[in-house]
């Protein structure tokens, strides 16, 4: 990784489906110069690794709760790669498909442009799927083109705002009784569906993910924000597994 050129720099700019996206570095003082990295999207922060807690969270509480010891995983989304790297960490994953809409992300991470450690992609177990997720769940024969059909015993997907917040519209139809069955058909039985989304529990998705898949539950993810000086808060919400046990 190059060395840091002054407070600003600007790693990639490039058009992409969803618009323009950009990745930065940038180094901020008043956390002792520590280097921060966005994703920015349309002028809009979609990421930055000052905040990774729930990430990590998503992988870790999803896995927590899935019996099997030789997991297939599904991750929904690459983005700065926290959620598959904590993925990696757990030794009952087997394999690990990584399905990313965005062609720059993969680029990136490919070019090690990006600050996760371990690198997902370096790990054998991981497979790096440029796909949509949403139309792959729509389709209904699997997460990995490779692999028509194949189940998997965890999805854990990190790529809308929240249910009802998307970064398209056409992401809205997954968010439904229908949407998520889709999901729920493709795992294993006592199969685990975890998902992050910005802000506090939503007990009316928390009853649609528990109408799916028979048990569910949002747990809050606390984390510092250094921004602010106080805490901000993210949401797991979780189903099936052993959470009915």
């Amino acid at each position: 990784m190059s060395t840091m050129k002054g407070l600003f720099e600007e790693l990639d700019y490039c058009e992409c489906p969803l618009g323009e996206i950009i990745l930065r570095r940038r180094k901020v003082l008043s956390l002792g110069e520590e280097i921060v990295y966005d994703v920015i999207l349309n002028d809009e922060f979609l990421m930055c690794s000052l905040f990774h807690a729930a990430e990590d969270a998503l992988a870790d509480l999803g896995l927590e709760i899935l019996a099997e010891p030789a997991a297939d995983v599904i991750v929904g989304g690459l983005g700065l790669g926290y959620t598959a790297a904590a993925a990696l960490r757990h030794a009952k994953v087997r394999s690990l498909a990584v399905v990313e809409f965005l062609e720059p992300v993969i680029r990136w991470h490919r070019q090690g442009l990006l600050p996760v450690d371990p690198q997902p992609d370096k790990d054998p177990r991981t497979t790096l799927v440029h796909a949509d997720f949403f139309a792959l769940a729509a389709a209904g024969n699997g997460f990995d083109p490779a692999r028509p059909g194949a189940k998997a015993h965890a999805v854990l997907l990190d790529i809308d705002h929240t249910h009802s917040h998307w970064l398209n519209p056409r992401h809205a139809s997954f968010y439904t009784h229908d949407g998520l069955s889709r999901v729920r058909d493709v795992l294993h039985p006592a199969g685990v569906f975890a998902m992050w989304a910005d802000g506090l529990p939503d007990e009316t998705f928390v009853t649609l993910l528990n109408e799916v898949f028979g048990t569910a539950k949002g747990r809050k993810v606390s984390f510092p924000n250094p921004h602010t000086g106080g805490e901000s808060t993210s949401t797991v919400y979780l189903a099936g597994g052993m959470l009915g046990r």
